[in-house]
């Protein structure tokens, strides 16, 4: 059998796009190299849906996710703050410039309102930028959503497929796992941290895709966080965190450049979150519960590449989506099926820039 098209990895973004290119009529198989979908950084994201994540640019799909994501209940709204101290008025006040033409919801907030909000606020932080429509996502709810949507439209899952090896002739791709052979039109690489790599494979000039550690941690207090505290993150990018049953997850807002591989968390990354979190907040803190990492993938600009590759026929990328891949998935995997199908925008990707996010933009 050939199918119309193969896509490495099963994440959120492999499994998002598979559905839609199988709901629009086409033959798709997913290799996935783990024992099971979602390993790497999909099953360890502390995913929010957040208008201004990510920046100006990606505004425009998280606003047409969003109604997506509410009418097939994945999101729970919760309310973002964004917080500074006296000497970060410059940058709360460039954040709101910033923004202020894209669509987000979010306004200026000074101590008082902003203490009612974050209790145990340190005396320091003064003002605050706030965003009421952000939410929690139910991330494996959501990758399940998109395995099953694809499931039932005929797209194949195989799991513990690793992309060997990857040799086009007459227009075919002949794709080779450990043991395994399949053929296809079209390559779509989704592959995440290993994108480059899959690129090279394949012949294709890569696109300086870096992956980049971020750590969590799930902390235990001697008082339980309010089940209502916003998300709560630094004006400057050295930490967030937001309860989660009756826990805080706390990260470090850390970047750090990482090979593709299983991620870990180091000692180090866990000690500046904790001391980071205490300078915010006079919360005790009575255990370290938990750590993971997971790497998040970035082009150069920081800006998603969705579709044909510009030089290689037959090969299309679906990579690059950060830390916001998730909040995004359902505009840009409609956007990305689109394109790779040639088909007519509808109403959820009619008003997205197509060429922001162009393979050739590097070209």
């Amino acid at each position: 059998m050939i199918y119309d098209f193969a896509i490495t990895g099963a994440g959120i973004a492999g499994a998002s796009i598979a559905a839609e290119l199988a709901e629009g009529g086409a033959r798709v198989v997913v290799l996935e190299a783990e024992d099971a979908p979602g390993y790497h950084a999909t099953g360890r994201s502390a995913a929010f849906w957040e208008e201004c994540y990510g920046g100006p640019e990606l505004v425009p799909l998280t606003l047409a996710s969003g109604p997506y994501l509410r009418d097939h209940g994945f999101l729970t709204q919760r309310g973002a703050l964004y917080i500074g101290r006296d000497a970060d008025e410059p940058k709360l006040h460039g954040f709101l410039n910033r923004f202020a033409e894209t669509g987000a919801t979010i306004e200026r907030l000074e101590r008082g309102p902003l203490e009612a909000k974050l209790p145990g606020l340190r005396e320091e932080w003064t003002g605050a930028i706030w965003e009421p429509a952000c939410a929690d996502i139910d991330v494996a709810g959501l990758h399940q959503h998109y395995l099953s949507r694809a499931r039932k439209a005929g797209a194949k899952i195989v799991c513990r497929a690793r992309l060997r090896q990857a040799k086009r002739r007459e227009a075919v791709w002949n794709l080779r796992t450990v043991g395994l052979s399949f053929d296809a039109a079209t390559l779509v690489n989704s592959a995440g941290a290993w994108a480059d790599g899959v690129a090279k494979l394949v012949g294709a000039e890569p696109l300086s895709i870096a992956p980049l550690r971020r750590t969590v941690v799930q902390l235990r207090l001697a008082a339980p966080p309010p089940p209502d505290l916003p998300l709560t993150l630094d004006i400057s990018g050295r930490f967030y965190f937001k309860p989660e049953a009756g826990r805080l997850w706390l990260s470090p807002h850390d970047e750090e450049p990482s090979q593709p591989c299983d991620a870990a968390p180091e000692e180090l990354a866990v000690a500046e979150a904790i001391a980071r979190l205490e300078e915010v907040v006079d919360w005790q803190v009575e255990a370290v519960e938990r750590k993971w990492a997971g790497l998040r993938s970035f082009a150069p600009d920081r800006l998603p590449v969705y579709g044909y590759d510009p030089q290689v026929e037959g090969f299309a990328w679906f990579a690059g989506q950060g830390g916001f891949g998730i909040q995004t998935s359902p505009a840009a995997a409609r956007l990305a099926g689109q394109l790779l199908l040639n088909n007519v925008r509808d109403a959820m990707t009619e008003g997205l820039d197509a060429s922001l996010y162009a393979p050739d933009r590097f070209s």
